[in-house]
C-alpha cells in the first residue's frame, strides 16, 4: 500500500490552521499528521512549496464543463469530462446536473450515473435532478415546455435504487401532498428552488423532509417584512443546507453576508451552477433551443437572462473570502465540510482528518489550485 507524507503547506482543518506538520497518506485515507522529524520511514515525501491543503471542493450542482452538457451527452463519457475539467478547479467530488428535459434523457442521464459510479470515475457522487418539477413562473433559463407534474410514474423514476447520492429540485408548492416524504423515504435528497411557495408552503416541506434550497434567493419567494418567503424558511431552519452562488452577480455580497449572518456558515455551500465553458473553450453554448453567450464572464440567454454560470468552485472558494470576508476556514466549510454532510458523506470525506478519504486540493500563495488528490490519486494539473 502506498504511503506519501506532504510537507510543505499549513493544513486547512475543520477548526484551526495549522502550519509545519506532515499530512500522512496510506492508500485512499489520511493517517493522521506529525512534525516533519517524525514521518515514518517507510513513507515517500512529497514537498509542497509553500501555501495550503484544503479538502477536496465538492460541488452539488454542476450542469456541465469542458465543452460538454450533460443535458446534450447524458451519457457515462460526458459525467467523466465534466467531472475531469471541474477537477483543475479543485472540485473532487460533484453532482453532475440534469437541467428539466424529457423523461427520456432523465432516465439517460439517471442510467449514465449508475454506470459511472459502477466504473468508479472520478468525482463523481451521483446525479442532481434540478426540475422538471418547478413553478413556470421561476423557471430562470428552464424551458417551461418541458415542466411536468409529479405523478406515480415519476416517483417511480425518481425513487429507482441508485448507487449514489440522487439529489431532486423542486417546487415545493406544486409537489403533491406526501412528495417530499415519499422521496426522503427511498433515500432521495429534496431541494427546494425555481418556486413561488411562501413561508408556510416552505415550512411544511421542511416538515415533511426537504433537505436544503437551491440557489438561495435565485428563483423564489424573498424575504419580506409581512411574508418572510422561501428565503424567509431558509434561513430561519437550523437544520437544512443552501447552495450559495458567489460570483457578484447571482447574488450581492452584502445579501450574502446577511445570510450567513442570519443562519451561520453552517447551513452554507458553494455552488457554481456551473454550464460547459468552464475547462472548456467555447464561449457560446446552445441550451434548450436556445444560444448562451459569455458575457463579462456571465452566461446569459437572448434576453439576459442569467443562465447558470462559469464560476469555479476554486474562484467561489477566494470570493468567499474576499466578497464575504469568510475565513480560509470558514470558506473551506462552505466549499467542503458543509457539502459533506448535506449529502450525508461527513464520515467519508469533507474534511482532513484521519480515517477520511484522502480528497485534498494544494493550494498557493494565491489561493490557486496546483493539484489535488482524489481518494489518494494525485493530479498535478491546476488552474
Amino acid at each position: 500500500m502506498t504511503r506519501i507524507a506532504l510537507t510543505g503547506a499549513a493544513l486547512v482543518l475543520p477548526t484551526e490552521l495549522i502550519g509545519e506538520q506532515a499530512l500522512l497518506i496510506e492508500g485512499q485515507r489520511i493517517v493522521g499528521w506529525t512534525s516533519a522529524a517524525d514521518i515514518p520511514s517507510d513513507y515517500a515525501v512529497k514537498r509542497l512549496n509553500g501555501g495550503c491543503l484544503v479538502p477536496g471542493f465538492i460541488d452539488t450542482q454542476v450542469n456541465g464543463g469542458g465543452d460538454v452538457l450533460l443535458n446534450d451527452t447524458p451519457s457515462v463519457e460526458g459525467m467523466h469530462t465534466i467531472a475531469r475539467a471541474h477537477r483543475r478547479f479543485g472540485t473532487t467530488g460533484m453532482l453532475p446536473t440534469l437541467i428539466s428535459d424529457h423523461p427520456e434523457v432523465t432516465d439517460a442521464a439517471i442510467g449514465a450515473a449508475e454506470a459511472a459510479l459502477a466504473a468508479g470515475v472520478p468525482g463523481v457522487l451521483g446525479l442532481h435532478i434540478e426540475g422538471p418539477h418547478l413553478n413556470p413562473a421561476k423557471k430562470g433559463i428552464h424551458d417551461a415546455g418541458r415542466f411536468t407534474t409529479i405523478d406515480e410514474s415519476v416517483l417511480a423514476r425518481l425513487t429507482r435504487p441508485t448507487r449514489g447520492i440522487r439529489l431532486v429540485t423542486l417546487a415545493p408548492e406544486l409537489a403533491p401532498p406526501g412528495t417530499i416524504r415519499r422521496l426522503r423515504e427511498a433515500g432521495v435528497l429534496v431541494a427546494a428552488g425555481h418556486s413561488l411557495a411562501n413561508y408556510a408552503q416552505t415550512c411544511a416541506a421542511l416538515d415533511e423532509g426537504l433537505s436544503g434550497f437551491t440557489h438561495l434567493f435565485n428563483a423564489m419567494t424573498q424575504l419580506g417584512s409581512r411574508e418572510p418567503g422561501m428565503v424567509g424558511a431558509a434561513l430561519t431552519d437550523r437544520a437544512s443546507h443552501f447552495g450559495l452562488i458567489v460570483d457578484g452577480v447571482h447574488v450581492h455580497p452584502a445579501t450574502l453576508k446577511v445570510a450567513i449572518a442570519a443562519r451561520g456558515i453552517a447551513g452554507a455551500m458553494l455552488v457554481t451552477d456551473a454550464m460547459s465553458p468552464v475547462g472548456g473553450s467555447a464561449t457560446s453554448f446552445t441550451l434548450m433551443g436556445q444560444c448562451v453567450e459569455m458575457v463579462d464572464g456571465m452566461c446569459r440567454g437572448p434576453d439576459g437572462t442569467l443562465a447558470g454560470s462559469a464560476l469555479t468552485m476554486a474562484e467561489a472558494f477566494r470570493n468567499a473570502i474576499d466578497m464575504l470576508g469568510c475565513s480560509i476556514i470558514e470558506a473551506s466549510q462552505m466549499a467542503s465540510g458543509n457539502p459533506a454532510r448535506f449529502l450525508g458523506l461527513a464520515e467519508e470525506t469533507g474534511a482532513i482528518a484521519a480515517g477520511l478519504r484522502a480528497d485534498l486540493v494544494h493550494l498557493d500563495r494565491q489561493r490557486r489550485v496546483t493539484r489535488t488528490w482524489i481518494a489518494g490519486t494525485l493530479e498535478e494539473l491546476g488552474e
